[in-house]
């Protein structure tokens, strides 16, 4: 309908393939110069751009594994208070609760426990937090 009343004057069908093609040409500048506007021309595909590995490397793992196992073994070598103390303490309870909980007379009595507590696990994993036989640097 609107080639009817837009191009009435054009008389033949041969007439009509020029003025296509050119209309077709006018649609692909016109969408060149939108897409440069935009920057498309320009931008990376989200595809193409290599993203950083975040998590821990095989090397880590086996550390973290390690470190965890000798965890064990020392915790599994601790008195039983201690390792209620212990167990206590990552339940999230104040040393207020832990002495009420554990009947302690005073709260310092809690502290002494913890201190001598966490130097024995110390000892137990050999010395160091990160790794057995080894001083801190």
């Amino acid at each position: 309908m609107l080639l009817h009343e837009k191009y009435a004057h054009l008389e033949s069908p041969e007439e009509l393939l020029p003025l296509a093609l050119k209309i077709v040409r006018f649609k692909l500048m016109s969408l060149r110069r939108k897409s440069a506007r935009r920057g498309e021309y320009h931008s990376v595909s989200i595809t193409d751009i290599p993203l950083p590995d975040v998590g821990p490397g095989p090397a880590e793992l086996l550390e973290r594994k390690e470190m965890l196992e000798r965890l064990e073994r020392a915790v599994g070598q601790l008195p039983e208070r201690c390792r209620q103390l212990l167990g206590l303490k990552l339940e999230g309870l104040t040393f207020a609760q832990i002495q009420r909980r554990l009947g302690a007379g005073a709260i310092n009595t809690v502290y002494t426990w913890d201190h001598r507590c966490r130097q024995r696990l110390l000892r137990l994993m050999g010395g160091d937090w990160e790794r057995p036989g080894e001083g801190k640097r």
